[in-house]
């Protein structure tokens, strides 16, 4: 009797499994903009990254955000805390408006499928917008890594790649060759 209530649990379990692979999006057509998750929208409305910028911060290039949080570690000086606070607040007041456009053009997008309204023009004009957004959304949260490492050491880039967990990648080049000239002062 236990190894038939075992077997049907093993089966039940199998076919939910199954069930879910086959249902990935189930659920997600009640978000109000279907590409953008709750947390994509409220990342976008603040400005985060959301992985815009992993190729700058995984090979040695701090953002202003991250920074800001280990001012202390890093032993930044008073004038690399206001010039960092003042390019945290920049990148800010670039990226928040280009957020909202993404969320509006997706938002747009979405709205044309379910009026049925899409056409093949709309579609391509509508998505290349959306390209474009997001292209200038992670351009500028990139820009913001490179004039970010600007500002520091070299000795607190190292770091900030340890404190972050960083430290053993080989792609961090603190070493011999250094990004830019780096005027911390």
């Amino acid at each position: 009797m236990i190894r038939i209530a075992t077997i049907a649990a093993l089966v039940l379990t199998v076919a939910a499994a199954s069930a879910q692979q086959h249902q990935p999006y189930a659920g997600l057509q009640q978000r109000p903009v279907k590409a953008l998750s709750d947390q994509e929208i409220a990342d976008l409305r603040a400005g985060r990254g959301m992985g815009f910028a992993l190729p700058a911060e995984l090979n040695g290039y701090p953002g202003p955000v991250h920074v800001l949080e280990q001012a202390d570690a890093l032993k930044l000086s008073a004038q690399q805390r206001d010039r960092t606070r003042a390019l945290f607040e920049a990148m800010k007041a670039e990226t928040i408006p280009l957020g909202e456009r993404l969320i509006a053009q997706e938002t747009d997008l979405d709205r044309a499928f379910a009026s049925r309204t899409i056409t093949a023009q709309t579609l391509a004009e509508t998505t290349s917008a959306i390209g474009t957004t997001r292209a200038a959304l992670r351009a500028a949260h990139l820009r913001y890594h490179l004039a970010q490492v600007e500002m520091l050491l070299p000795e607190q880039i190292n770091r900030y790649n340890e404190l972050r967990g960083y430290a053993g990648n080989a792609q961090n080049h603190q070493g011999g060759h250094r990004p830019g000239g780096h005027h911390a002062k």
